[in-house]
Protein backbone atom coordinates (compact mmCIF):
# COMPACT_ATOMS: atom_id res chain seq x y z
CA UNK A 1 0.00 0.00 0.00
CA UNK A 2 1.13 3.63 -0.25
CA UNK A 3 2.19 4.09 2.97
CA UNK A 4 4.93 2.16 2.47
CA UNK A 5 7.17 4.94 2.33
CA UNK A 6 6.47 6.01 5.50
CA UNK A 7 8.87 3.01 6.37
CA UNK A 8 11.01 3.67 3.47
CA UNK A 9 11.62 6.84 5.04
CA UNK A 10 11.75 5.77 8.61
CA UNK A 11 14.79 3.25 7.71
CA UNK A 12 16.71 6.39 5.33
CA UNK A 13 15.97 7.77 8.44
CA UNK A 14 17.91 5.65 10.98
CA UNK A 15 21.01 4.86 8.36
CA UNK A 16 21.43 8.52 7.78
CA UNK A 17 20.89 9.25 11.79
CA UNK A 18 23.87 6.37 12.60
CA UNK A 19 25.87 7.86 10.15
CA UNK A 20 26.25 11.77 10.58
CA UNK A 21 26.48 10.48 14.35
CA UNK A 22 29.59 8.14 13.78
CA UNK A 23 30.84 11.29 12.02
CA UNK A 24 30.13 13.79 14.68
CA UNK A 25 31.23 11.85 17.32
CA UNK A 26 35.00 11.64 15.80
CA UNK A 27 34.73 15.77 17.01
CA UNK A 28 35.34 16.29 20.82
CA UNK A 29 33.22 19.39 20.48
CA UNK A 30 30.55 17.22 18.91
CA UNK A 31 30.71 15.03 21.85
CA UNK A 32 30.07 17.90 24.01
CA UNK A 33 27.32 18.94 22.45
CA UNK A 34 25.56 15.30 22.52
CA UNK A 35 26.01 15.08 26.32
CA UNK A 36 24.62 18.32 26.92
CA UNK A 37 21.64 17.44 25.11
CA UNK A 38 21.06 13.46 26.14
CA UNK A 39 21.17 15.31 30.03
CA UNK A 40 18.30 17.86 28.88
CA UNK A 41 16.50 14.97 27.04
CA UNK A 42 16.71 12.61 30.11
CA UNK A 43 15.46 14.83 32.15
CA UNK A 44 12.71 15.88 30.37
CA UNK A 45 11.99 12.00 29.51
CA UNK A 46 12.07 11.85 33.13
CA UNK A 47 9.39 14.39 33.51
CA UNK A 48 7.32 12.91 31.35
CA UNK A 49 7.57 9.36 33.02
CA UNK A 50 6.73 11.05 36.15
CA UNK A 51 3.49 12.52 34.86
CA UNK A 52 2.62 8.75 33.98
CA UNK A 53 2.00 10.01 30.33
CA UNK A 54 4.64 7.81 28.76
CA UNK A 55 2.94 5.34 27.09
CA UNK A 56 4.61 2.76 24.84
CA UNK A 57 1.61 0.34 23.78
CA UNK A 58 -1.19 0.74 21.67
CA UNK A 59 -4.64 1.52 22.76
CA UNK A 60 -7.42 -1.30 22.10
CA UNK A 61 -10.83 -1.25 23.32
CA UNK A 62 -8.94 0.78 26.93
CA UNK A 63 -6.10 -1.18 27.55
CA UNK A 64 -2.91 -1.16 26.47
CA UNK A 65 -1.60 -3.72 24.50
CA UNK A 66 1.74 -4.78 22.94
CA UNK A 67 2.01 -5.74 19.41
CA UNK A 68 0.56 -9.08 19.27
CA UNK A 69 4.14 -10.84 17.76
CA UNK A 70 5.89 -8.26 20.37
CA UNK A 71 7.69 -5.88 17.73
CA UNK A 72 8.69 -2.58 18.55
CA UNK A 73 9.99 -0.19 16.72
CA UNK A 74 12.19 3.36 17.67
CA UNK A 75 11.36 5.91 18.41
CA UNK A 76 14.02 8.54 18.14
CA UNK A 77 15.45 11.88 19.03
CA UNK A 78 15.81 14.13 15.82
CA UNK A 79 18.31 16.06 17.60
CA UNK A 80 20.34 13.43 19.00
CA UNK A 81 19.77 10.32 17.10
CA UNK A 82 19.45 9.26 20.93
CA UNK A 83 16.04 6.11 21.28
CA UNK A 84 13.24 8.25 22.97
CA UNK A 85 11.72 4.55 23.26
CA UNK A 86 10.33 1.20 21.76
CA UNK A 87 6.72 1.30 20.87
CA UNK A 88 4.87 -1.64 19.86
CA UNK A 89 4.62 -2.25 16.23
CA UNK A 90 1.21 -3.26 15.24
CA UNK A 91 -0.06 -4.48 12.06
CA UNK A 92 -3.72 -6.02 10.98
CA UNK A 93 -4.65 -7.58 13.35
CA UNK A 94 -4.44 -5.28 16.31
CA UNK A 95 -5.86 -3.16 13.99
CA UNK A 96 -8.97 -5.10 12.91
CA UNK A 97 -9.46 -5.29 16.89
CA UNK A 98 -9.57 -1.45 17.51
CA UNK A 99 -11.99 -1.55 14.50
CA UNK A 100 -14.00 -3.88 16.47
CA UNK A 101 -13.83 -2.05 20.04
CA UNK A 102 -14.75 1.09 18.14
CA UNK A 103 -17.38 -0.20 16.57
CA UNK A 104 -18.93 -1.56 19.39
CA UNK A 105 -18.51 1.46 21.13
CA UNK A 106 -20.18 3.80 18.52
CA UNK A 107 -23.69 2.35 19.77
CA UNK A 108 -23.36 3.41 23.26
CA UNK A 109 -21.42 6.38 22.77
CA UNK A 110 -23.47 7.90 19.97
CA UNK A 111 -26.26 7.68 21.97
CA UNK A 112 -25.27 9.44 24.74
CA UNK A 113 -26.80 12.92 24.78
CA UNK A 114 -24.57 15.86 23.25
CA UNK A 115 -24.36 17.17 26.37
CA UNK A 116 -23.06 14.35 28.15
CA UNK A 117 -19.99 13.66 25.39
CA UNK A 118 -19.28 18.03 25.78
CA UNK A 119 -18.88 17.31 28.96
CA UNK A 120 -16.35 14.40 28.58
CA UNK A 121 -14.58 16.18 26.03
CA UNK A 122 -14.11 19.66 28.23
CA UNK A 123 -12.33 17.65 30.81
CA UNK A 124 -9.76 15.86 28.17
CA UNK A 125 -9.29 19.95 27.47
CA UNK A 126 -8.84 20.61 30.64
CA UNK A 127 -6.47 17.49 31.29
CA UNK A 128 -4.37 18.51 28.30
CA UNK A 129 -3.65 22.23 29.49
CA UNK A 130 -3.01 20.82 32.84
CA UNK A 131 -0.11 18.84 31.06
CA UNK A 132 0.77 21.54 29.07
CA UNK A 133 4.50 20.93 29.94
CA UNK A 134 5.11 17.38 30.05
CA UNK A 135 3.12 17.25 26.50
CA UNK A 136 5.32 19.92 25.22
CA UNK A 137 8.44 18.38 26.22
CA UNK A 138 7.33 15.05 24.62
CA UNK A 139 6.61 16.75 21.42
CA UNK A 140 10.08 18.60 21.29
CA UNK A 141 11.99 15.06 21.91
CA UNK A 142 10.22 12.91 19.47
CA UNK A 143 9.41 15.83 16.59
CA UNK A 144 11.99 18.25 17.17
CA UNK A 145 10.41 21.55 17.58
CA UNK A 146 10.96 24.35 19.60
CA UNK A 147 9.64 23.76 23.00
CA UNK A 148 7.90 27.58 22.69
CA UNK A 149 6.60 26.22 19.39
CA UNK A 150 5.58 23.21 21.35
CA UNK A 151 3.90 24.40 23.96
CA UNK A 152 2.19 26.71 21.63
CA UNK A 153 0.75 23.44 19.91
CA UNK A 154 -0.56 22.13 22.95
CA UNK A 155 -2.89 24.95 23.65
CA UNK A 156 -3.89 25.26 19.60
CA UNK A 157 -3.97 21.16 19.62
CA UNK A 158 -6.38 21.98 23.03
CA UNK A 159 -8.43 24.66 21.61
CA UNK A 160 -10.15 21.76 19.37
CA UNK A 161 -11.08 19.88 21.96
CA UNK A 162 -12.70 22.45 23.87
CA UNK A 163 -14.44 24.28 20.56
CA UNK A 164 -15.82 20.89 19.38
CA UNK A 165 -17.09 20.10 22.87
CA UNK A 166 -19.26 23.43 22.87
CA UNK A 167 -20.39 22.53 19.02
CA UNK A 168 -21.34 19.18 20.46
CA UNK A 169 -24.16 20.90 21.89
CA UNK A 170 -25.09 22.81 18.16
CA UNK A 171 -25.57 19.78 15.62
CA UNK A 172 -29.42 21.15 14.33
CA UNK A 173 -31.19 19.77 11.88
CA UNK A 174 -34.30 20.99 9.84
CA UNK A 175 -37.49 21.11 9.28
CA UNK A 176 -39.07 21.84 5.97
CA UNK A 177 -41.87 23.30 4.78
CA UNK A 178 -44.09 20.44 3.49
CA UNK A 179 -45.59 20.03 -0.25
CA UNK A 180 -48.94 18.23 1.43
CA UNK A 181 -50.81 19.16 4.14
CA UNK A 182 -50.85 15.93 6.04
CA UNK A 183 -46.82 15.20 5.79
CA UNK A 184 -44.32 16.53 7.63
CA UNK A 185 -40.88 17.07 6.33
CA UNK A 186 -37.80 16.66 8.71
CA UNK A 187 -33.59 16.19 8.51
CA UNK A 188 -31.26 14.87 10.90
CA UNK A 189 -28.01 14.87 11.54
CA UNK A 190 -26.79 11.98 12.74
CA UNK A 191 -22.75 10.44 13.03
CA UNK A 192 -20.93 9.23 10.07
CA UNK A 193 -19.85 5.66 12.43
CA UNK A 194 -16.05 4.95 12.95
CA UNK A 195 -13.40 7.14 11.80
CA UNK A 196 -9.98 6.05 10.70
CA UNK A 197 -7.89 9.06 11.09
CA UNK A 198 -4.35 8.63 10.10
CA UNK A 199 -2.47 11.78 11.21
CA UNK A 200 1.43 13.37 10.46
CA UNK A 201 4.26 14.04 12.71
CA UNK A 202 4.92 17.64 12.27
CA UNK A 203 2.39 18.30 14.17
CA UNK A 204 1.76 15.14 16.73
CA UNK A 205 -0.75 16.93 19.14
CA UNK A 206 -2.89 19.43 16.99
CA UNK A 207 -3.67 16.78 13.89
CA UNK A 208 -5.47 14.72 16.10
CA UNK A 209 -7.28 16.89 18.15
CA UNK A 210 -8.43 18.69 14.75
CA UNK A 211 -9.78 15.12 13.97
CA UNK A 212 -10.73 13.10 17.07
CA UNK A 213 -12.51 16.36 18.59
CA UNK A 214 -14.92 16.89 15.89
CA UNK A 215 -15.58 13.02 15.67
CA UNK A 216 -16.11 12.19 19.24
CA UNK A 217 -18.67 15.17 19.00
CA UNK A 218 -20.60 14.39 16.88
CA UNK A 219 -20.99 10.61 18.62
CA UNK A 220 -18.33 9.24 16.06
CA UNK A 221 -15.92 6.52 17.50
CA UNK A 222 -12.13 6.85 16.13
CA UNK A 223 -9.17 4.46 15.46
CA UNK A 224 -6.21 7.03 15.40
CA UNK A 225 -2.79 5.80 13.52
CA UNK A 226 -0.22 8.61 14.28
CA UNK A 227 2.74 8.63 12.58
CA UNK A 228 5.68 6.22 13.35
CA UNK A 229 7.98 9.30 13.55
CA UNK A 230 5.86 10.78 16.40
CA UNK A 231 3.41 8.61 18.65
CA UNK A 232 4.11 9.21 22.11
CA UNK A 233 2.66 12.72 21.62
CA UNK A 234 -0.21 10.51 20.68
CA UNK A 235 -0.02 8.04 23.05
CA UNK A 236 0.24 10.48 25.93
CA UNK A 237 -3.19 12.60 24.48
CA UNK A 238 -5.19 9.27 24.61
CA UNK A 239 -4.34 8.52 27.98
CA UNK A 240 -5.67 11.20 28.97
CA UNK A 241 -8.83 11.30 27.23
CA UNK A 242 -9.31 7.66 28.79
CA UNK A 243 -9.01 9.63 32.63
CA UNK A 244 -11.09 12.34 31.58
CA UNK A 245 -14.08 9.49 30.97
CA UNK A 246 -14.07 9.42 27.45
CA UNK A 247 -15.08 5.58 27.25
CA UNK A 248 -13.14 2.24 25.99
CA UNK A 249 -13.55 1.92 22.50
CA UNK A 250 -14.38 5.41 21.85
CA UNK A 251 -10.57 6.35 21.05
CA UNK A 252 -8.22 3.75 19.69
CA UNK A 253 -4.63 4.04 18.53
CA UNK A 254 -2.31 1.41 16.45
CA UNK A 255 0.93 2.54 15.42
CA UNK A 256 4.02 0.29 13.40
CA UNK A 257 3.45 -1.10 10.35
CA UNK A 258 1.47 1.34 8.23
CA UNK A 259 0.88 -0.49 4.87
CA UNK A 260 -0.60 -3.19 7.08
CA UNK A 261 -2.61 -0.77 9.32
CA UNK A 262 -3.84 1.64 6.70
CA UNK A 263 -5.22 -1.66 4.47
CA UNK A 264 -7.34 -2.68 7.50
CA UNK A 265 -8.73 0.28 7.38
CA UNK A 266 -9.56 0.43 3.83
CA UNK A 267 -10.77 -2.52 3.23
CA UNK A 268 -13.10 -2.42 6.54
CA UNK A 269 -16.88 -2.40 6.06
CA UNK A 270 -17.36 -0.96 10.10
CA UNK A 271 -15.03 1.92 9.26
CA UNK A 272 -17.36 4.45 7.52
CA UNK A 273 -14.75 7.54 7.30
CA UNK A 274 -10.75 8.15 6.26
CA UNK A 275 -9.58 11.57 7.83
CA UNK A 276 -5.94 12.24 6.82
CA UNK A 277 -3.02 15.10 6.91
CA UNK A 278 -0.24 14.31 4.95
CA UNK A 279 1.50 13.89 0.95
CA UNK A 280 -0.59 14.75 -2.24
CA UNK A 281 0.62 11.06 -3.46
CA UNK A 282 -0.51 9.12 0.01
CA UNK A 283 -3.68 10.99 0.24
CA UNK A 284 -4.50 9.65 -3.35
CA UNK A 285 -4.20 6.40 -2.54
CA UNK A 286 -5.88 6.29 0.35
CA UNK A 287 -8.98 8.37 -1.81
CA UNK A 288 -9.18 5.34 -4.57
CA UNK A 289 -8.43 2.98 -1.55
CA UNK A 290 -12.03 4.17 0.48
CA UNK A 291 -13.65 3.85 -3.16
CA UNK A 292 -14.39 -0.32 -2.69
CA UNK A 293 -16.21 0.38 0.56
CA UNK A 294 -17.23 3.82 -0.43
CA UNK A 295 -15.88 5.80 2.78
CA UNK A 296 -16.57 9.75 3.12
CA UNK A 297 -13.08 10.55 2.96
CA UNK A 298 -11.42 14.43 4.10
CA UNK A 299 -8.06 14.91 2.73
CA UNK A 300 -5.62 17.55 4.08
CA UNK A 301 -2.93 17.31 1.45
CA UNK A 302 0.25 19.14 0.45
CA UNK A 303 0.63 22.67 -0.22
CA UNK A 304 2.63 25.28 -2.26
CA UNK A 305 1.97 28.40 -0.64
CA UNK A 306 2.99 31.17 -2.25
CA UNK A 307 3.52 34.65 0.12
CA UNK A 308 2.95 38.03 -1.89
CA UNK A 309 4.60 41.31 -1.20
CA UNK A 310 3.78 43.69 -3.20
CA UNK A 311 5.53 47.24 -3.45
CA UNK A 312 3.00 48.99 -1.38
CA UNK A 313 3.06 46.56 1.31
CA UNK A 314 4.62 47.79 5.09
CA UNK A 315 8.19 46.08 4.83
CA UNK A 316 7.96 45.33 8.28
CA UNK A 317 4.95 43.36 8.51
CA UNK A 318 5.62 41.80 5.23
CA UNK A 319 9.17 40.83 7.22
CA UNK A 320 7.62 39.13 10.23
CA UNK A 321 5.03 37.76 8.78
CA UNK A 322 6.77 36.03 5.99
CA UNK A 323 9.58 34.73 8.44
CA UNK A 324 6.05 33.10 10.33
CA UNK A 325 4.57 31.77 7.53
CA UNK A 326 8.21 30.50 6.78
CA UNK A 327 10.54 29.00 9.30
CA UNK A 328 7.61 28.03 11.97
CA UNK A 329 8.35 24.44 12.70
CA UNK A 330 11.63 24.94 10.74
CA UNK A 331 9.96 25.13 7.25
CA UNK A 332 8.03 21.60 8.36
CA UNK A 333 4.15 22.96 7.44
CA UNK A 334 1.94 22.24 5.04
CA UNK A 335 0.82 25.91 4.98
CA UNK A 336 4.72 27.18 5.17
CA UNK A 337 5.17 30.26 2.48
CA UNK A 338 6.36 27.98 -0.04
CA UNK A 339 7.28 30.97 -3.03
CA UNK A 340 7.88 34.04 -1.66
CA UNK A 341 7.04 36.44 -4.58
CA UNK A 342 8.58 40.43 -4.51
CA UNK A 343 6.84 42.80 -6.57
CA UNK A 344 10.44 44.57 -8.57
CA UNK A 345 9.99 47.98 -6.83
CA UNK A 346 11.29 46.15 -3.45
CA UNK A 347 13.31 43.54 -4.05
CA UNK A 348 16.62 44.51 -2.88
CA UNK A 349 14.67 45.95 -0.01
CA UNK A 350 12.58 43.35 0.87
CA UNK A 351 15.69 40.66 0.25
CA UNK A 352 18.12 42.64 2.06
CA UNK A 353 15.36 43.11 5.47
CA UNK A 354 14.17 39.61 5.18
CA UNK A 355 18.07 37.99 5.38
CA UNK A 356 19.05 39.83 8.25
CA UNK A 357 15.95 38.86 9.96
CA UNK A 358 16.73 34.70 8.86
CA UNK A 359 20.26 35.58 10.18
CA UNK A 360 18.34 36.09 13.75
CA UNK A 361 17.02 32.96 13.86
CA UNK A 362 18.54 30.39 16.19
CA UNK A 363 19.01 26.69 15.01
CA UNK A 364 19.35 24.09 18.22
CA UNK A 365 18.12 21.09 20.27
CA UNK A 366 14.28 22.08 20.70
CA UNK A 367 14.82 21.98 24.14
CA UNK A 368 17.03 24.88 25.19
CA UNK A 369 15.24 27.94 25.19
CA UNK A 370 16.93 29.99 22.83
CA UNK A 371 15.94 27.99 19.44
CA UNK A 372 13.96 29.44 17.26
CA UNK A 373 14.48 26.83 14.57
CA UNK A 374 15.00 22.79 15.21
CA UNK A 375 16.30 19.77 13.47
CA UNK A 376 14.33 18.30 10.53
CA UNK A 377 12.63 15.06 11.12
CA UNK A 378 15.43 12.72 9.48
CA UNK A 379 17.77 12.38 7.17
CA UNK A 380 15.58 11.89 4.08
CA UNK A 381 14.26 15.38 5.07
CA UNK A 382 17.61 16.62 4.43
CA UNK A 383 18.49 15.26 1.11
CA UNK A 384 14.97 16.05 -0.20
CA UNK A 385 16.11 19.56 0.95
CA UNK A 386 19.40 19.41 -0.60
CA UNK A 387 18.17 17.88 -3.87
CA UNK A 388 16.00 20.95 -4.15
CA UNK A 389 18.61 23.63 -3.57
CA UNK A 390 20.87 21.74 -5.78
CA UNK A 391 18.27 22.02 -8.86
CA UNK A 392 17.88 25.58 -8.33
CA UNK A 393 21.42 26.60 -8.00
CA UNK A 394 22.38 24.50 -11.11
CA UNK A 395 19.22 26.37 -13.09
CA UNK A 396 20.35 29.44 -12.29
CA UNK A 397 19.14 30.40 -8.51
CA UNK A 398 22.03 31.78 -6.06
CA UNK A 399 22.51 31.42 -2.29
CA UNK A 400 21.83 34.61 -0.41
CA UNK A 401 22.24 32.99 3.05
CA UNK A 402 23.04 29.12 4.20
CA UNK A 403 22.67 26.77 1.46
CA UNK A 404 23.91 23.98 3.65
CA UNK A 405 23.70 21.17 6.36
CA UNK A 406 24.10 23.15 9.97
CA UNK A 407 27.25 22.60 11.83
CA UNK A 408 25.41 21.00 14.45
CA UNK A 409 25.07 17.88 12.00
CA UNK A 410 22.20 15.00 12.56
CA UNK A 411 19.58 16.48 10.39
CA UNK A 412 19.77 20.53 11.16
CA UNK A 413 19.98 22.97 8.30
CA UNK A 414 20.75 25.96 8.28
CA UNK A 415 17.96 29.14 7.11
CA UNK A 416 18.28 29.69 3.95
CA UNK A 417 17.25 31.98 1.38
CA UNK A 418 17.56 31.69 -2.24
CA UNK A 419 17.41 34.64 -4.94
CA UNK A 420 15.98 34.83 -8.42
CA UNK A 421 13.85 31.31 -8.28
CA UNK A 422 12.18 30.75 -11.58
CA UNK A 423 9.02 28.65 -12.42
CA UNK A 424 10.72 25.71 -13.74
CA UNK A 425 13.04 25.15 -10.55
CA UNK A 426 11.63 22.56 -8.45
CA UNK A 427 11.59 25.35 -4.97
CA UNK A 428 8.94 26.66 -6.85
CA UNK A 429 7.30 23.56 -8.23
CA UNK A 430 6.99 21.17 -5.67
CA UNK A 431 7.11 21.64 -1.42
CA UNK A 432 10.31 21.52 0.04
CA UNK A 433 9.18 20.93 3.77
CA UNK A 434 12.54 22.65 4.93
CA UNK A 435 14.10 25.92 6.30
CA UNK A 436 14.65 27.29 2.63
CA UNK A 437 12.85 30.39 1.82
CA UNK A 438 12.98 30.98 -2.05
CA UNK A 439 12.31 34.70 -3.39
CA UNK A 440 10.79 34.66 -6.44
CA UNK A 441 10.98 38.92 -8.42
CA UNK A 442 7.33 39.94 -10.05
CA UNK A 443 6.18 42.78 -12.03
CA UNK A 444 2.27 43.04 -11.80
CA UNK A 445 -0.49 42.04 -9.75
CA UNK A 446 -1.67 40.06 -12.69
CA UNK A 447 1.89 38.30 -12.79
CA UNK A 448 1.62 37.73 -9.40
CA UNK A 449 -1.72 36.03 -9.29
CA UNK A 450 -0.66 34.03 -12.63
CA UNK A 451 2.82 32.77 -10.84
CA UNK A 452 0.96 31.69 -7.27
CA UNK A 453 -1.90 29.87 -9.20
CA UNK A 454 0.72 28.00 -11.32
CA UNK A 455 0.23 25.09 -9.33
CA UNK A 456 -1.57 21.87 -8.49
CA UNK A 457 -1.33 22.66 -4.82
CA UNK A 458 -4.34 25.02 -3.34
CA UNK A 459 -3.83 24.83 0.74
CA UNK A 460 -2.53 28.21 1.83
CA UNK A 461 -1.38 31.80 0.43
CA UNK A 462 -0.50 35.10 1.96
CA UNK A 463 -0.67 38.67 0.69
CA UNK A 464 1.40 42.00 1.87
CA UNK A 465 -0.48 44.83 0.78
CA UNK A 466 -1.71 48.38 2.33
CA UNK A 467 -4.30 48.47 -0.24
CA UNK A 468 -7.99 47.51 0.66
CA UNK A 469 -9.11 46.93 -3.00
CA UNK A 470 -5.98 45.14 -3.78
CA UNK A 471 -6.44 42.56 -0.51
CA UNK A 472 -9.59 41.79 -1.98
CA UNK A 473 -8.89 41.28 -5.76
CA UNK A 474 -5.90 39.24 -4.90
CA UNK A 475 -7.77 37.25 -2.73
CA UNK A 476 -10.78 36.55 -4.37
CA UNK A 477 -8.23 35.41 -7.40
CA UNK A 478 -6.08 33.17 -5.41
CA UNK A 479 -7.09 29.54 -6.06
CA UNK A 480 -6.29 28.68 -2.08
CA UNK A 481 -8.73 27.17 0.45
CA UNK A 482 -6.86 29.90 2.80
CA UNK A 483 -5.66 33.48 2.45
CA UNK A 484 -3.84 35.50 4.97
CA UNK A 485 -3.60 39.11 4.70
CA UNK A 486 -0.48 40.93 5.89
CA UNK A 487 -0.68 37.98 8.57
CA UNK A 488 1.75 34.88 8.33
CA UNK A 489 0.24 32.66 10.94
CA UNK A 490 -4.29 32.00 10.13
CA UNK A 491 -5.03 28.69 11.96
CA UNK A 492 -7.05 28.90 14.55
CA UNK A 493 -10.19 26.79 15.84
CA UNK A 494 -13.10 28.75 14.90
CA UNK A 495 -12.25 29.05 10.88
CA UNK A 496 -12.68 25.87 8.38
CA UNK A 497 -8.94 24.79 7.50
CA UNK A 498 -8.32 22.77 3.58
CA UNK A 499 -7.73 23.41 0.35
CA UNK A 500 -8.70 23.26 -3.29
CA UNK A 501 -6.98 21.46 -6.13
CA UNK A 502 -5.57 18.78 -4.97
CA UNK A 503 -4.51 19.87 -1.60
CA UNK A 504 -7.81 17.80 -0.37
CA UNK A 505 -11.35 17.17 0.34
CA UNK A 506 -13.36 18.71 2.94
CA UNK A 507 -12.50 20.93 6.00
CA UNK A 508 -10.90 21.11 9.47
CA UNK A 509 -12.00 23.20 12.59
CA UNK A 510 -14.69 25.53 12.65
CA UNK A 511 -18.15 24.30 12.55
CA UNK A 512 -17.96 23.45 9.00
CA UNK A 513 -15.40 20.81 10.64
CA UNK A 514 -18.82 18.99 12.37
CA UNK A 515 -20.04 18.28 8.79
CA UNK A 516 -17.59 15.92 8.01
CA UNK A 517 -18.34 13.74 10.24
CA UNK A 518 -21.94 13.87 10.13
CA UNK A 519 -24.98 12.18 7.67
CA UNK A 520 -28.00 13.76 6.78
CA UNK A 521 -31.24 11.52 7.15
CA UNK A 522 -34.81 13.16 5.81
CA UNK A 523 -37.36 11.54 7.26
CA UNK A 524 -41.07 11.76 5.75
CA UNK A 525 -43.82 11.72 7.82
CA UNK A 526 -47.33 10.95 6.30
CA UNK A 527 -51.23 10.85 7.03
CA UNK A 528 -50.74 12.99 9.56
CA UNK A 529 -54.43 14.64 9.61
Amino acid sequence: MAMAMAMAMRRAAALGARHILAASSTSSSGVLLRRHMSVDAGAAMEKVRAAGLLRTQGLIGGKWVDAYDGKTIEVQNPATGETLANVSCMGSKETSDAIASAHSTFYSWSKLTANERSKALRKWHDLIISHKEELALLMTLEQGKPMKEALGEVTYGASFIEYFAEEAKRIYGDIIPPTLSDRRLLVLKQPVGVVGAVTPWNFPLAMITRKVGPALACGCTVVVKPSEFTPLTALAAADLALQAGIPAGAINVVMGNAPEIGDALLQSTQVRKITFTGSTAVGKKLMAGSANTVKKVSLELGGNAPCIVFDDADIDVAIKGSLAAKFRNSGQTCVCANRILVQEGIYEKFASAFIKAVQSLKVGNGLEESTSQGPLINEAAVQKVEKFINDATSKGANIMLGGKRHSLGMSFYEPTVVGNVSNDMLLFREEVFGPVAPLVPFKTEEDAIRMANDTNAGLAAYIFTKSIPRSWRVSEALEYGLVGVNEGIISTEVAPFGGVKQSGLGREGSKYGMDEYLELKYICMGNLN
